[in-house]
């Protein structure tokens, strides 16, 4: 590997081109205007007689940008053309902030009552549940069967739901199941989901936990399972024991009938 010339390292900026900052100026203030152009902040060569001389932008809602206006000439030529003429963001611009997709904008907290959440055509989440059949016969089976759903989950979607929910709050990573004295997958409290997701998860119906009416992996737990008793009275018990010293004692009259 040869090492690169210095010219190819480094252009050096023709004086010429250099010297035309009033020209580069001139064609800002005619894409702008004469208030709009500020001072003259340098140039760079960007190749062989093409340099860029750089002006204040004085717009208001412009702090930190900069106009750039791209000049150059012909070989053995004295007249300078200009090229290109735009505004560019310096280091310290003010910018707008990178543009993000509304459906990677919305947060589970801001649907409210009335609002509608629209499912896109591409959504990776779901795939038809159905092909459409001509048989009326057939189309009474699937419905009956449970099957005349337009859209079902994915395999995408359901291994993003799953691991969603066994990383959250009722998975088997939090304090709380790590305290517990059993898993969900063994309590009476937990209704399996259908499905192949059902291997995995279940729904609390518990309603002295926190997790009641909530998705729990099988191996969650908490202190609600129902393996959990109240320990059963000795038959042992010491007889009670009263201090007479802080009352007296007081026989009890009846009135006679």
């Amino acid at each position: 590997m040869t090492a690169a010339s210095p010219r190819a390292r480094s252009v050096k900026a023709d004086s010429v081109l250099v010297k035309a900052a009033e020209d580069a100026r001139a064609a800002a203030v005619d894409i702008g205007s004469e208030d709009a152009v500020g001072a003259h902040l340098g140039h760079d060569a960007e190749g062989e007689r093409v340099v860029t001389h750089y002006f204040a932008c004085e717009l208001a809602g412009y702090v930190g940008w900069r106009w750039a206006v791209t000049v150059t000439r012909a070989s053995r030529s004295k007249a300078v053309t200009v090229s290109e003429c735009v505004l560019l963001p310096g280091a310290d611009a003010v910018l707008a902030p990178a543009w993000v997709p509304w459906d990677e904008r919305v947060k589970p907290e801001d649907l409210g009552p009335g609002d509608l959440l629209p499912v896109s055509e591409d959504d990776y989440r779901v795939e038809p549940g159905y092909v459409t059949a001509d048989d009326q016969d057939a189309l009474e089976v699937v419905q009956e069967l449970g099957l005349g759903r337009e859209w079902v989950l994915s395999r995408e979607g359901r291994d993003d739901a799953a691991v969603r929910w066994f990383e959250g709050d009722t998975g088997p990573h939090t304090d709380i199941a790590k305290a517990a004295p059993g898993r969900c997958g063994s309590c009476g409290f937990s209704v399996q989901l259908a499905g192949t997701i059902g291997h995995a998860f279940g729904v609390c119906t518990n309603e002295r936990t926190p997790f009641d009416g909530k998705v729990v992996a099988h191996t969650h737990g908490c202190g609600g399972h129902t393996d959990v008793r109240l320990p059963a009275p000795s038959e042992d018990a010491p007889e009670p024991v009263v201090d007479t010293l802080s009352y007296e004692l007081v026989p009890l009259e009846l009135d006679a009938p």
